[in-house]
């Protein structure tokens, strides 16, 4: 899988984290346990620290495969 480092962070309408990854596609980050365990994506400091930081980005892959 493609993997993109998170450029910024953006709220939904529901209030939920995006990240904005290198490549312009967005990918949710919840926290969400016991299925999604980002604790970090609670707090501004959490999420600065993950600036840089890769995600697989499924949207990259797509546009490959097709």
């Amino acid at each position: 899988m493609a993997e993109r480092r998170i450029e910024s962070f953006r709220q939904d309408e529901h209030g939920d984290f995006i990240a904005v990854l290198e490549c312009g596609h967005t990918q949710h980050v919840r926290h969400r346990p016991p299925w999604q365990l980002r604790e970090w994506v609670t707090t501004e400091s959490g999420r600065n620290q993950r600036l840089g930081a890769l995600l697989p980005c499924s949207e990259c892959d797509r546009a490959v495969t097709q």
